[in-house]
């Protein structure tokens, strides 16, 4: 079974290694691993992160997050930048804040853009861009891509709270090597606790503010209709996940061919 690594400086490490595939075969330990972002990394008082070996970190935050809090690298790490949220206009009304901080910063604006089951809505919205939106097509296309290269030595990809963006690439790299539906929402769901636990501080001033719960619930929440919601963006545009990323995220067949040599035990 994947596992909830011991690191102190990255929020919400896993290792995807050990999730059950089809054909009695397992996702092969060490080699794929997902995360919240890297701005606290310190490898000299962490040694399990330093253990891990990573080649290659894929960042699938924004500009404006990178530039708030920018990546510490693993010692000899490449960085590959892949912003799923590239193009959008964030803060907006029907967008989603790309900081955290911006979305629970004032609770009577919360409330204004975010309450009501606005922040539900904004949700599904946003997964169902993953899917479809062009920043997310060429941003998880260029994940798949870099997973194929036969030099991209163990490989962290990333978000802001390693639960949405990160969540999706997860769930479609387990889909592409013959995960089912059920292993796929369960290793989604998984990280609910390191995300309660990483993002407590700041819903606790949200609420001590007089910020609804249900709006932190909605925002920092892992919930299975987030899921489902692209999910079902990607069968109804694309069928199943093979044609996904081979016509909406232009990875070649050879590429998905060598993806799946790599990383199914």
């Amino acid at each position: 079974m994947p596992q909830q690594l011991d690191a102190s400086t990255i929020i919400n490490l896993r290792d995807l290694g050990g999730i059950a595939l089809a054909g009695n075969s397992a996702v092969r330990p060490g080699l794929l691993l997902r995360s919240g972002q890297l701005d606290r990394l310190d490898p000299a008082v962490d040694p399990a992160v330093a253990a891990l070996g990573i080649h290659t970190v894929v960042d699938l935050r924004s500009e404006a997050e990178r530039q708030h809090r920018p990546d510490r690298l693993p010692a000899g790490a490449r960085l590959i930048v892949a912003d799923v949220l590239a193009g959008t206009a964030p803060g907006r009304d029907g967008e989603v804040p790309v900081r955290v901080e911006d979305v629970l910063g004032s609770p009577a604006a919360a409330e204004e853009h975010l309450g009501g089951g606005k922040a539900e809505k904004l949700m599904g919205d946003l997964y169902r861009s993953f899917v479809t939106a062009p920043g997310a097509r060429r941003a998880y296309g260029s994940l798949l891509t870099t997973l194929a290269e036969p030099d991209c030595g163990p490989v962290l990809f990333h978000c802001t709270a390693g639960k949405d963006r990160t969540g999706w690439a997860a769930a479609v790299i387990l889909m592409l090597l013959g995960a089912d539906d059920a292993v796929v929402e369960r290793e989604y769901l998984a990280v609910a606790p390191a995300v309660r636990a990483a993002f407590a501080p700041l819903a606790d001033r949200f609420a001590a503010a007089g910020g609804a719960p249900e709006i932190v619930d909605a925002v920092l929440g892992v919930r299975p209709e987030y899921l489902a919601a692209a999910l079902e963006e990607m069968r109804r545009a694309y069928g199943d996940v093979s044609a996904y990323v081979r016509e909406g995220l232009c990875v070649p067949d050879a590429a998905v061919d060598r993806i799946r040599a790599r990383y199914v035990a």
